[in-house]
């Protein structure tokens, strides 16, 4: 109904780098969820490596996110892809337009121009639609952990390294197959606002800064 697109980059089998966007993804503190395909090679790499980046493009980066939404790293397509007009690319940073730069904790270089970087790990692997006999076997949970959080010194809270400021976050958001971003200021004052965001503060967070 509407979510932040979502820049995975993973290492493939020789080394190089693959980079697809997507926008079924959710995050619960320091971990975070997505939904995906089984049949791209986004899976195919994180379940063979059980790391990735997610890259958090603002609007700014759009045209980016646009240039490999209809490609994958793939070089044998599935029907369903072909049918789709997506088209194989092996150099999706470089199609895209856009910098890789190396991780600090996983092998997986992320995306310099995106806002936000995030080096992830799996934790667990979900199968979907288990008792639908037509779905099943065709999409993928991964239940990731934050190992490491990388932030554009522009969306930072005024005098706290350690918070974004919503006001200055602009996010590209996918709804329906459109890209859309936010307004200039908030819909209405949230009561949730009030709760200091350090009463939030886990273990993941601590843990990264021992890696």
């Amino acid at each position: 109904m509407g979510t932040p697109v979502v820049l995975i980059s993973t290492c493939n089998e020789d080394g190089s780098a693959n980079l697809a966007p997507m926008s079924s993804a959710f995050w619960l503190g320091w971990h975070g969820v997505l939904g995906l395909d089984r049949t791209s090679k986004t899976v195919a790499n994180i379940i063979r490596t059980n790391q990735c980046v997610l890259n958090l493009p603002s609007e700014a980066q759009v045209e980016a996110v646009d240039r490999i939404a209809l490609t994958t790293g793939s070089n044998v397509l599935p029907p369903h892809k072909v049918a789709r007009g997506y088209r194989f690319e092996k150099d999706k940073f470089g199609i895209a337009g856009l910098t890789p730069i190396a991780s600090e904790t996983i092998d997986p270089p992320r995306a310099g121009e995106c806002p936000i970087q995030m080096e992830a790990v799996v934790e667990r692997t979900y199968n979907m639609s288990e008792c639908d006999p037509a779905g099943r076997g065709r999409r993928v949970l991964f239940e990731l952990r934050i190992q490491r959080v990388f932030v554009e010194s522009s969306i930072l809270a005024d005098g706290d390294p350690n918070r974004i400021d919503p006001d200055k976050w602009r996010p590209l958001i996918m709804s329906f197959q459109k890209f859309y971003g936010l307004a200039d200021q908030q819909a209405h004052a949230s009561r949730l606002s009030q709760i200091p965001e350090a009463l939030y503060k886990g273990a993941d967070l601590e843990r990264s800064r021992t890696m």
